[in-house]
Order: C-alpha cells, then structure tokens, then sequence
C-alpha cells in the first residue's frame, strides 16, 4: 500500500499516491468533462484494496480508535445506495441511513446552530444594505449635500455605494487568505467585528468623507463574510439538504433587508435630528450573534485540508446522527481531497484564478454564473431596494409614510423568497430566469412612467404598487437562484476555489451600477439644468 503524505504543512506536494486516486485519476478528464460531474473515485475498487488504504489511512491520520467504523464507512461511501445489502453494516448503523433518506431533515441541533447561525449571517448582508435607504432621508441635509444638485447626487451614490465598493476593492478577494488562515469561523468571527464596529461608527460620523470611508470598511466585511458563510453551511450540511440550505442564503438575506426596513421606522419614531444615525447605526444588531460562530464546528473539509483529522472525525460526528454517517463522509472527502490535490499540481492562489478561465468546463461554469450575477445586480432592483424611500417621498408621500411604504416593499420581497424553495428544482434555473428578467423589466419600467402621471393619489398607487410588484420575479426566482446557480455550476472544491470570485462579481456589478445611474443622468438632461434629480430619471 502506498504512503500518504508525510509533510502536514505541504499538502500538495504528495510523496506518493493511495491506490484508490490513481484509480479515479485514470478515468478523469476535466477537460471533456462535459456533464461538470465527478463520478465517485471508489467505483470499481477492489473490497481488498479499500480496506487495505482505509488501514493505512486510519494509521497515517491518527484515527485507529474508530477503524471499525471507517471500514464500514468506506464500504459504504463506495455503494451509498446499496446499503440494505451491506453485511458490514450493523442494524443500527441502516436504521440512521434509512432516516437519512426518510426524514432527511432530522438532523442533530448542532447542524441547526449551524444553519440558524449561517441564516443570521445572511440577515446581516440585508440590514447592511437597507440601513442607508432610510437614513437617504436626511444625512444629505445634516453633511449640507441635500442641495438636489449633480454633485450632491454623485455623492450620495457614492456613499450609498461605499460597502460594495469596499467589498470589490478588497473584501471578497482577502477571503481566500482569511479562510486559509483562521478558518471559516475565524473568517465569520472576524467579519462580524468589523459589521459590528462599522456601523456604530456611521452613526457618530460628522462628515460624508467620514461616512464614506466608514462605509468601505464595512464593504470589506461583509464581502469576506458573504464569500464565507454559504461555503461553511454547504460544508457542513449533509448532501441531502444542502442544495436548499444554499438556497436559504437568498432567503434570509431578503428577510434581513425586511427588517432593516422595520429598523427605519422604528428609528423615525424616537431620532428626532438624529434619526439617520440611529438607522444606520441599528445594522450593528445582527452581527452580534455572530460573535457565537466559535459554539458550531468548523467545516470538516476545511479541517482535512489543514491535516486536522481527528479534529474533522469530531467535527462531523457532532453534524450527524451517527458515527456511520461521519466515517462514510471523512473517507469519502479525504479521497475527493486526495483527488483534487493531483488535479491541482499545487496550485496557488494566481494558478487557481487562472484555471477558472482555463479549463473549459470551469470557464463555462465561471461565465454563466458571472452573466447571473452581473444581470442580478444590475437589472433595476437595487434603485428601489437603495432609494425606496426617498423615491416614495417624491411620490408625495411624507417621511413616515415613506419608510412604511418600503417596509411594504421588504414584507414583499421577503414573502416571494419562498415559492423559490417550490419551483426551482421544478421548472428549472434556466427557465425561471429566462421568464423573471422580462417581468422585472416591465415593472420596473411601470414604475418610473408612473412619475408622469399628474400628482395625486393615482401617481402614489402606481409607484407603490409597480415598485412592489418588481420583487415579485425579482426575489423569488432571480435573487435566490443567482446564488444557487452559482455555486451548482461548480463541483464543491470547484466551489471553494472560486468562494471569492463569485461575490466579487455582485460587489463590483452595484458599484458600476450606481456609475451607469449617474452617467445616464447626466446623458438625460444638460447638467446646467439639472437642479434636482426627478424619481422617473431613476
């Protein structure tokens, strides 16, 4: 049997290769890999020889105490649909495998931490977001850029569009090195300080040059945080739920987008002067939580890659019902990983950027997820989602009754995030999209002729319900599929490798799309005559 690797601190340079990779290597072909799937690397091996590297497996990493179990659960990661045949398995070890397939969704409290934990880092991403649509109401006239002048609008898109920017510039891109050195909890820990302190310090900023740069470090933050969070919950879920747990990333993010909306009204009640500092500063809220990332195991495959294998056995044993369940998954990730390391040739971090437009199947994959996610950002719905409020109060609508109408718009946009979870494995990725985007369109465009329309209770009940009604196809079908879509064009290294690109895209896309706002502005109307931008120019 050959040796595994011998230096804990250079896991690509492989002395020699387990017989069971140089089984699976000789049939893969990333290249003409047409399908984007890997087909399992234990088919077809000897029951002699699996046995035999799961030995020598156990004994290289410190795991001889549970070599029974790893033997069973090799056995089966080799025919994980064949189990009731399996003389190996014990009656307890098929009952939970029987429960795996029966009720996939009882699963231990610790992987539910984990999720509610995962879900309240996506909350996060929406409340960052929302906060400045209220405070749009007033800091203008607090930092004297209220004037409705080209400038004054230049900067309020500016620093509306300050974390995405920060998030594009830097945040995403150190998520690799972050993750690679604290892991993906030091990452969230890390992130969650920094969506902590941002947005109390907006709320003491006394100048719009101090905002703004408040505002990029908060970019930094929440990129790092949205390229960490859906890896760890996809990490750590089991295969059975972990297509809807990468869903749910969507989902929860447009529940936090609703309750910053709730946050604004709140905030409007008591602020009086100070009502915009209050709304910007209350994004600090569901961070907190966050701190608790340490109480959830970190990711099993983070762990196997770092030569942390009795630490990754813990780790998944405290994610599933059963030691079976756990031994079948670190064999089989140790494996994919031992695969992908050939595969990789040691690879750093420029080769594998380089290879997502290399290999023609990942290049595919880097290209249709990159025309969602720029097609996400930019389709129109970050104007109202950024400048509801202020849009409603150019309506006629007062203050008050303006962060009401948006806290409608978020009650919308987070209710319609749930028939995604119903209709997306049905009718297909490809063809929600296709119909979405055109219904967006013609809401979206609605509710800016809707302007035109003389003032009075007409012109409201047109932009309410047009504004509404564009999260209809947005949120549902677009916003949660971006991701999924995503992350499904990818096997799950694929998925880690490009964890950074990915929101790298969506953070640079909002940032070009507030420079396209204001470039059409200018194209519209002679900026001599432009003493205040009107909401249907938006």
């Amino acid at each position: 049997m050959a040796a595994y690797q011998k230096d804990p601190n250079d896991l690509s340079k492989s002395v020699s290769r387990p017989r069971v990779v140089e089984h699976a290597l000789g049939d893969l072909d990333l290249n003409n890999n047409l399908s984007a799937k890997l087909k399992n690397p234990l088919a077809g091996i000897s029951r002699e020889v699996l046995l035999a590297d799961v030995e020598a497996f156990a004994q290289e990493k410190e795991l001889e105490h549970c070599l029974p179990q790893l033997k069973r659960g090799a056995l089966l990661a080799q025919n994980p649909n064949g189990f009731e045949g399996l003389t190996d398995l014990t009656e307890d070890d098929k009952y939970h495998l029987r429960r795996e397939i029966t009720n996939k969704w009882a699963q231990p409290m610790t992987l539910y931490l984990t999720i509610a934990l995962c879900s309240i880092g996506a909350a996060v991403q929406g409340w960052d977001q929302t906060g400045s649509n209220g405070a749009n109401l007033s800091f203008p006239r607090e930092f004297g850029i209220g004037s409705g002048s080209l400038a004054d609008e230049w900067i309020i898109g500016v620093v509306n569009a300050g974390p995405y920017i920060g998030s594009a510039a830097l945040g995403c891109w150190l998520s690799d090195p972050l993750n690679r050195m604290f892991g993906r909890r030091g990452c969230i820990f890390i992130t969650a300080l920094i969506l902590i302190a941002t947005p109390i310090g907006s709320g003491f900023t006394q100048s719009w040059q101090t905002l703004f740069v408040v505002r990029l470090i908060m970019g930094i933050g929440m990129g790092a945080k949205g390229s960490t969070v859906p890896v760890l919950a996809a990490e750590n879920a089991p295969t059975a739920i972990r297509g809807a747990l990468t869903m749910s990333w969507q989902l929860w993010t447009a529940f936090g987008i609703f309750l910053g909306f709730a946050a604004n009204v709140v905030c409007i009640q008591f602020g009086g002067v100070d009502t915009w500092r209050y709304q910007l500063g209350s994004a600090f809220i569901p961070a907190v939580p966050l701190l608790a990332i340490y109480m959830v195991p970190e990711s099993p495959r983070w762990l196997l890659r770092a030569n942390k294998y009795p630490q990754a056995y813990k780790s998944l044993c405290r994610l599933r019902n059963s030691e079976i369940q756990a031994a079948r998954d670190i064999y089989y990730i140790h494996v994919q990983l031992e695969l992908e390391k050939q595969v990789l040739h040691g690879a750093n971090f420029f080769t594998r950027f380089g290879e997502l437009f290399t290999i023609p199947r990942v290049k595919r994959a880097t290209l249709a997820s990159g025309v969602v996610m720029l097609a996400q950002q930019m389709c129109g719905i970050n104007i109202i989602a950024f400048y509801s409020s202020t849009i409603f109060r150019e309506s006629g609508f007062t203050d008050m009754e303006a962060l009401y109408a948006s806290l409608g718009f978020g009650a919308v946009n987070f209710l319609f995030a749930f028939p995604a979870l119903f209709t997306i494995d049905t009718f297909g990725r490809r063809s929600l999209l296709l119909f979405t985007f055109p219904q967006m369109a013609w809401t979206l465009l609605a509710a800016g002729l809707c302007f035109l329309i003389p003032e009075g209770t007409g012109r409201l009940a047109g932009v309410v319900l047009h504004s509404s009604t564009s999260s209809l196809p947005s949120t549902p079908l677009v916003k949660v599929q971006f991701l999924s879509h995503t992350l499904q064009r990818y096997s799950l290294y694929l998925t880690e490798r490009s964890e950074w690109l990915g929101p790298s895209r969506c953070a640079w896309a909002s940032p070009l799309s507030w420079v396209l706002l204001s470039l059409l502005c200018w194209l519209r109307w002679d900026p001599s005559e432009l003493s205040a931008s009107t909401p249907d120019s938006m």
